[in-house]
């Protein structure tokens, strides 16, 4: 681990610019490992947040101003989006705010639902304020989900010894621990199709 900590320290802010483009196109496990590594003392958490947090700001504002601008296109090329934005418009509508503050956390639907709130009729200032909002409750919450399991670990008996042993056995735990959220995303995914599936036959 002491070399990681050298790689770290000469490379850090190379290190935060990646989770800042990883998290633009949404990348949860390397911003858990991140948090991990912020408690062991390699990156400060708070940077990290503020990098995870600008990148996920941006990515969605990239593809919400793609969906505005160029929204019939984009579903010309890629028809199978359609019935996807078409349900995120649907239940977008009816809870805006709680829609743009949750999808972050469904899983495979962050990027179409950014594209679909483009197409939608909701003005960008409103999406622009409420996705900072959300870009910075998911950075840190991912972050913290890291930091406090490195927490966790550490004040076992022998943790250190464990997490010393090689980023091996800290890939491993952060596997576990990403197959958990991902659980729970793709959970909460299913809830948000089965209501907004039943709003879309109650409108035909």
């Amino acid at each position: 681990m002491n070399e990681i900590n050298t790689l770290i320290q000469n490379y850090g802010d190379w290190i935060y610019l990646i989770a800042f483009f990883w998290a633009a196109l949404e990348g949860e496990t390397f911003v858990i490992f991140a948090g991990l590594a912020a408690q062991r003392g390699y990156l400060n958490l708070y940077e990290l947040i503020a990098a995870v947090g600008l990148g996920s700001l941006l990515g969605d504002q990239i593809c919400f101003w793609l969906g505005r601008l160029h929204g019939s296109r984009v579903l010309h090329h890629f028809p199978k989006l359609e019935s996807g934005v078409n349900l995120a418009i649907i239940w977008l509508e009816k809870h805006a705010v709680g829609f743009i503050l949750s999808y972050r956390f469904m899983y495979g639907i962050r990027n179409v639902s950014s594209i679909a709130i483009g197409i939608s009729h909701l003005s960008w200032q409103k999406f622009a304020f409420w996705n900072a909002v959300a870009a910075f409750v998911w950075a840190v919450a991912f972050s913290n989900i890291g930091y406090l399991f490195g927490g966790l670990v550490a004040n076992v008996p022998e943790g250190e010894d464990a997490i010393a042993s090689g980023i091996h056995q800290a890939m491993l735990i952060v596997l576990g621990l990403f197959v958990l959220v991902m659980g729970f995303r793709v959970i909460s995914t299913r809830i948000h199709k089965h209501h907004a599936k039943q709003t879309l036959d109650k409108l035909q």
